[in-house]
């Protein structure tokens, strides 16, 4: 099997432009290209390299069935329909390794096409930099919702210091002569407040080893979203796209990981008299991570015919030494552009080897110095909405534990 082997595959139909009518078949994604063969045929129907494509979509009309199309080369726009599982697990699959392949360091294979890589490198960009001030907007949204959160706490709160002044004044009325109070105090809560807001304090973060962008499921095939994968020394977290943990797997708690392919595995732990916890997760950048995996749970590790042969191949391969792990932030037009006096006898060559034109690198320079700002716009933004969220949480567990103590003192008072 070749190392462009299938990633994944599914059952689908396609649209013959020509014909006007669809095909039903079979699409299948490697790491490199897509094609669709149809039933009960060897050929490919349709097969394109992931960098020729312009552009992945999810569209519909009242002539055309819930599709994936792809706009391919000139303008050519392919369609595809009736997909299984379900048209968002394929989409999910296909974006995420249509983007991993143009944005690789290594950069895609040539193939003809006579857009140029910069041009698509730039519409890539000029996407991730529509996303990000999409994103930047809803972050600003969300910020205003804690800003009200905080607000309707902070009310609470006062409401609560008025019902304690209130409850105070009920427990030692002044018609009393004694200096204690008639009825018993609740004094005894206070150790229990000062002992809980003690009690969630944050561990210290474990050094994380690699943290790869994956699609995951808990089922075998359906419901892919995207996340992250977090190798720890002691542990394995699937994280969503927020960094937010979907599930820790200790290290001790893993009972095996299979590796279907060099860009597909599952990890499972198992219970007894409860389903087992297992979670599918793809990647274009699996390839980077399974020999670490390899090393930490080698008695626990299991490769399939076809990962047996890829992590064969990754062996005896001197890619591994230029791993996107150990490159610098600054890959991408480092990569692509070269610059530099060079000799007369070359520089025609050079020039024609290059990727990317001055014109387009100074125009991605641009995109990626706004995109940089955005990032760190939004950095500070979750921060701040991180310590807003700490402060919600506490004054949320204060406000509980206020109320819950308040019950209890006018229960004491009927």
């Amino acid at each position: 099997m070749s190392k462009d082997g299938s990633v994944k595959s599914w059952p689908c139909s396609y649209f013959l432009t020509n014909e006007k009518r669809w095909i039903s078949g079979r699409l299948s994604l490697t790491p490199k290209h897509l094609r669709f063969t149809a039933d009960n045929t060897n050929d490919s129907l349709v097969s394109f390299h992931l960098s020729s494509i312009n552009e992945i979509k999810k569209e519909s009309s009242s002539f055309i069935f819930s599709s994936i199309t792809v706009l391919e080369g000139d303008n050519v726009k392919h369609w595809f329909s009736s997909l299984l599982p379900n048209r968002n697990v394929v989409f999910t699959v296909l974006e995420h390794f249509w983007r991993e392949q143009l944005l690789s360091p290594q950069g895609p294979e040539a193939v003809p096409s006579k857009t140029s890589k910069g041009k698509e490198l730039i519409k890539v960009v000029s996407g991730s930099e529509k996303r990000m001030e999409e994103t930047a907007k809803v972050l600003h949204h969300q910020g205003e919702q804690f800003g009200n959160i905080m607000r309707g706490i902070n009310k609470i709160e006062g409401d609560m210091s008025t019902t304690d002044r209130m409850l105070s004044i009920l427990e030692s009325p002044s018609w009393w002569p004694f200096s204690g109070k008639p009825w018993r105090s609740s004094s005894c809560d206070q150790p229990k407040e000062c002992s809980s807001s003690t009690s969630s304090q944050n561990q210290g973060k474990e050094g994380v080893i690699v943290m790869i962008p994956i699609i995951f499921s808990q089922t075998s095939d359906s419901n892919f979203k995207p996340g992250k994968l977090s190798v720890l020394l002691s542990a394995l977290e699937i994280l969503d796209l927020n960094s937010h943990l979907v599930h820790r797997y200790e290290r001790g708690d893993i009972d095996d990981i299979k590796v279907i392919t060099g860009y597909d595995i599952s990890v499972r732990q198992r219970f007894i008299g409860k389903p087992d916890i297992t979670y599918r997760i793809l990647s274009a950048r699996l390839p980077e991570v399974i020999p670490i995996l390899e090393m930490q749970y080698i008695k626990k590790i299991e490769f399939h015919e076809e990962a047996l042969l890829f992590s064969e191949a990754r062996r005896t391969s001197p890619a591994d030494k230029t791993s996107p792990i150990y490159e610098t932030e600054s890959w991408l037009l480092d990569s692509i552009v070269r610059t530099g006096p060079l000799p007369n006898s070359s520089s025609q060559t050079m020039i024609q080897d290059q990727a990317v034109s001055e014109s387009e690198a100074q125009e991605l320079r641009k995109i990626l110095m706004k995109l940089k700002g955005l990032a760190l716009e939004a950095e500070n933004e979750l921060e701040r909405q991180d310590e807003e969220l700490d402060q919600i949480t506490s004054s949320t567990d204060r406000a509980i534990m206020s109320i819950d103590k308040q019950n209890r003192r006018m229960r004491n008072l009927l």
